[in-house]
């Protein structure tokens, strides 16, 4: 074999190495992975010594990626460590669907009410990306994305039209306790405490008011975060306070204020003061884009740190 041909071989065998190790980078993903609840809780407790956490709104969309889709929190999980904030809805035969709004029309090639249609027939359609373009993905199920779920992140269950006794029953069905439930107001969080003690909650706490109605309500702080608002305020200082004296994490959501704004590095600069100005979680639509932007104020170590794992695809 003369010099050029063993060249070429070398250089062919440093392509298809380099290739491999791409390969295997995109097909894993960063975890949130627990042993047990208590942990689970641990994850979510403001101590002061914590990570940003980032919390992709519908999953974080992207091009050719729809919201409420498992391969869109895959993609998002490539990036960073996250947990979702989901939409699940009710078919007219009783199956929890995932879809924000109460039509296909805009996220879909369907029209008309999600609850008009049976879970058969809504897999005739596809979803859609942002940008409105036809993927080839389908309308989930809750029940297929909560067993998805275990050992990769957590979910956080939005409140739409499916009644809290058919979620917790699910749930059970499912033996996933690592999931979270959105709470609008304390009855909700009670309900859910009392089916079972171990439920992590997202509390809607946008006012001292409302911090005193779940007091009052009982149910421990340890079994909840907090969404204070969508924006970076000083007002936010008092309940920000009185939430982390109770150790319990504070949530801005930028989806409908920063995520908004055109502008990249005026985005960048927002989501690093949601947490320089004391919330611990941000939510958002462009969870890639807020990993990045936070990446010089991530601070080397950190409670969160010891529960980041990785998965194969």
């Amino acid at each position: 074999m003369n010099g050029l041909s063993l060249s070429k071989v070398i250089l062919s065998f440093l392509l298809l190495t380099a290739t491999a190790k791409i390969s295997k980078a995109q097909r894993e993903i960063n975890a949130l992975q627990f042993k047990n609840t208590q942990e689970f809780q641990q994850y979510f407790k403001h101590t002061g010594n914590d990570m940003p956490v980032i919390s992709g709104h519908r999953g974080g969309t992207t091009i050719g990626y729809p919201e409420n889709c498992i391969a869109t929190f895959e993609n998002t999980l490539k990036y960073t460590p996250a947990f979702f904030e989901i939409d699940p809805r009710l078919t007219k035969d009783s199956v929890i669907v995932l879809m924000h709004d109460e039509t296909l029309d805009r996220t879909t090639t369907g029209k008309g009410k999600v609850s008009d249609y049976t879970f058969q027939e809504l897999q005739q359609f596809r979803l859609k990306d942002p940008q409105g373009n036809v993927t080839n993905y389908k309308i989930p199920t809750l029940k297929d994305v909560i067993l998805w779920s275990k050992g990769k992140t957590v979910l956080n269950l939005d409140h739409k039209d499916v009644p809290l006794e058919m979620t917790a029953m699910l749930l059970k069905e499912c033996k996933n306790d690592e999931v979270m439930l959105t709470v609008h107001n304390a009855q909700q969080a009670r309900f859910y405490y009392d089916n079972n003690p171990k439920n992590m909650m997202s509390a809607f706490v946008l006012t001292k008011a409302a911090f005193y109605t779940y007091e009052k309500a009982g149910v421990p702080w340890k079994n909840m975060i907090a969404y204070i608002g969508p924006t970076n305020k000083p007002e936010n200082k008092e309940l920000l306070d009185l939430l982390h004296s109770k150790g319990v994490m504070c949530m801005i959501s930028a989806a409908p204020s920063y995520d908004k704004l055109k502008d990249p590095a005026e985005r960048a600069a927002h989501y690093r003061e949601t947490f320089t100005m004391g919330a611990d979680i941000l939510e958002s639509d462009l969870p890639i884009e807020v990993a990045t932007a936070i990446k010089s104020i991530m601070p080397k170590s950190g409670l969160q740190k010891r529960f980041w794992g990785k998965v194969r695809l």
